[in-house]
């Protein structure tokens, strides 16, 4: 019997039982029997099939307990075993390659690493070949993004330090998938410091660009004219000075979807940024309303993904019939003084809005706690904080030999807020 875990809905690899109970005991040793969650016992005899679902739901749950708590969740044990059962799992060696890491600009960086390398491995490789100072490298983060034949491009994740991007990218098997270099903040304040070196101030002005260019970023005419100017002239900083003050700069914009808000079924664009989430809503009578959803003000998110059955003509049954992952995001929002309401957004995008959301709230309270983004900080208070951005949104098992029921996918996770702030009537 095998297990499928998704992580943030997307298979990332296969373990057995007895290799979960290996994980288990590596943690037990570390950290203590008090801190790691109770483990499904092992049965003696041949487990019948609702034992073996009892027992895939006993492993998610432990798996997901794991993953929640901020200590084993970003513990090295935790995410090498992650990442040594992803590259098992997808049966690739370890071996040196290349690996083209593309920029804004669609520019390619092509790195030499091992297929075994780490999320940060890539990120210093592709730092280091552009000359980008070790100071900076944590301003700016990798993205797997899959490019649409019209050119768009729809941000799938932001690459996690649990897994291998080379093999990540690889396991796709599809060409329109690709690993780009993009900052990783949303303060624009952190510009200033981006700016100071060359190699941050081209990486920058080469973002903008191509964000004024896909429509990310509202320009007008009279703006468009001064920033081909000041294109012309070369005049980067300015630039992007320019560009800072226009709306929904440094935002990242997501694919047409569909959400609950102020009714069921309406279409949405969303986009996220300066802390919030923009909502560009189409209503049922075809007017278009705008608004925003300070993180701020979300008590708290979940990511929740559950299989659709696809219909083809015939009635499938069993594992012949497929399904699709369907994903929600759902946030508790405080619309006024003691009235909280759960905003829905059914999006394949989901996990990246929710790590959207929670880089967002991580940001906020390093910048509460006095602490900094950059690398190699010495404040204490930083690596607690940052770590958070890297837990798992969402883990879910599958037993392999199961049914395909609408069971077998599961994540449903509650990410409290702790930058939720309770707030008056006036301030809304």
């Amino acid at each position: 019997m095998a297990y499928n875990i998704h992580v943030n809905g997307v298979l990332h690899c296969r373990v057995r039982y007895s290799q979960l109970l290996g994980l288990h005991e590596q943690l037990k040793k570390e950290y203590g029997n008090n801190v790691v969650p109770a483990f499904p016992p092992k049965k003696l005899f041949t487990l019948t099939p609702a034992e073996v679902e009892q027992r895939r739901e006993q492993l998610e749950k432990y798996m997901q307990a794991v993953r929640q708590d901020p200590m084993l969740g970003a513990s090295e044990t935790f995410n090498s075993f992650l990442r040594k059962a992803q590259q098992e799992t997808q049966q690739i060696p370890t071996e040196e390659v290349h690996l083209d890491i593309y920029l804004s600009n669609r520019q390619k960086v092509k790195v030499n690493i091992l297929t075994s390398d780490q999320t940060e491995d890539v990120l210093e490789a592709v730092a280091s070949k552009l000359d980008l100072p070790d100071d900076l490298v944590g301003y700016f983060s990798l993205f797997l993004i899959r490019e649409g034949k019209d050119g768009g491009c729809t941000f799938v994740r932001k690459m996690q330090e649990f897994e291998l991007p080379f093999v990540s990218v690889t396991s796709l098997r599809n060409p329109e998938y690709r690993i780009v270099l993009r900052k990783s903040y949303w303060d624009s304040a952190y510009d200033n410091d981006v700016m100071d070196n060359r190699v941050g101030l081209n990486l920058l002005y080469a973002q903008t660009v191509s964000d004024i260019e896909r429509g990310w970023i509202l320009v007008n005419k009279e703006q468009h004219r001064q920033l081909k100017s000041l294109q012309e002239k070369g005049s980067k900083k300015e630039f992007i000075r320019l560009a800072q003050t226009l709306k929904y700069f440094g935002y990242i914009k997501f694919d047409p979807c569909i959400t609950d808000f102020p009714e069921k079924g309406c279409h949405v664009i969303v986009s996220a940024g300066n802390n919030e989430l923009n909502f560009h809503v189409k209503l049922p009578n075809d007017q278009i309303k705008e608004g925003s959803f300070k993180v701020t003000r979300m008590r708290c998110w979940r990511v929740t993904s559950s299989q659709v059955p696809v219909v083809n003509g015939t009635a499938n049954s069993g594992t012949s019939g497929k399904s699709d992952i369907k994903l929600e995001l759902a946030f508790e929002y405080l619309m006024s003084k003691d009235r909280l309401q759960w905003v829905t957004v059914t999006s394949p995008q989901a996990i990246m809005m929710s790590i959207c959301l929670q880089s967002m709230v991580d940001e906020l309270m390093v910048k509460k706690s006095g602490g900094s983004i950059k690398k190699d900080s010495p404040d204490s208070n930083r690596e607690p904080v940052v770590k958070l951005s890297s837990k798992l949104t969402s883990v879910t098992l599958r037993g392999i030999s199961t049914s395909n029921s609408a069971n077998d996918i599961s994540g449903n996770n509650i990410h409290g807020n702790y930058a939720f702030e309770g707030i008056g009537d006036d301030d809304l």
